[in-house]
């Protein structure tokens, strides 16, 4: 009866889980509480069995945490839990209250790493392009992502007409083109040569200068005979000869 009594101070308590007390019901409810039996805690057993698991499960949640805390926190590697017979809710909070403090920690500094690296990027950008302020930062995104586009279209265009691979750098891709250059300008200077009837580059000067002198007066001639046989084509200037016969 004083075991029963003591446990019936306890569960009753303002501190005791209101579900662990049931209050047995019938007529022989007062008759079984002075036998000291049926007071209202025939389900204690299995309360008392379910407390005992999940003390268990608590020394397990503690295992685990401990691993959780042990790859977040290596260097925290003291507990002194961890020989204790029984484990307390607190020694579970303090832990998931150390490792809640280090995430938040590790949370601030990457976004004040991730602030100054942005701040960075946007200053080199500012140098790379001349740009003054940072309203300016977007437009010049925009005109450096179209000349981009266009250089790079006019690269490809260039090492297909040129029958280069596509992996060609833009090094090759001009040597090839002046090299093509060099080839038309010799190609050219020949054929001038050519039609000219020399090689020497004084004699072109000279045949230059003699058709300077001469083709003025023969075009005044031709313009004075269209307008004598009144008519507009310079190969109709010989018929029209022919016919004042």
């Amino acid at each position: 009866l004083k075991v029963l009594s003591h446990i019936d101070s306890i569960l009753r308590s303002p501190r005791a889980p209101p579900l662990i007390f049931r209050p047995s019901k019938g007529p022989g409810q007062n008759y079984m509480k002075e036998n000291g039996q049926g007071c209202g805690f025939e389900h204690l057993p299995l309360t008392i069995d379910m407390w005992a698991d999940q003390l268990i499960a608590l020394k397990d949640l503690h295992r685990s945490l401990r691993k959780l805390s042990l790859e977040l926190l290596p260097w925290n590697t003291k507990d002194p839990q961890d020989n204790r017979e029984s484990i307390r809710v607190e020694d579970l909070q303090l832990i998931v209250d150390a490792i809640l403090e280090e995430l938040e920690h590790k949370e601030k500094n990457s976004q004040t790493q991730s602030l100054q690296t942005l701040s960075a990027i946007v200053s080199h950008f500012q140098k790379l392009f001349d740009v003054n302020s940072l309203n300016g930062v977007y437009p010049r995104m925009n005109e450096v992502y179209t000349k981009l586009g266009e250089m790079t279209n006019a690269m490809r265009n260039l090492q297909e007409l040129l029958e280069l691979d596509s992996s060609a750098p833009p090094t090759v891709v001009v040597d090839t083109v002046g090299k093509l250059c060099d080839i038309i300008n010799k190609n050219v200077t020949g054929q001038v040569q050519q039609l000219l009837g020399t090689q020497d580059i004084h004699s072109i000067i000279n045949k230059l200068e003699e058709h300077e002198c001469f083709f003025p007066p023969f075009q005044a001639l031709i313009q004075d005979l269209l307008c004598l046989l009144e008519i507009s084509n310079v190969d109709d200037i010989l018929p029209a000869v022919q016919n004042l016969k």
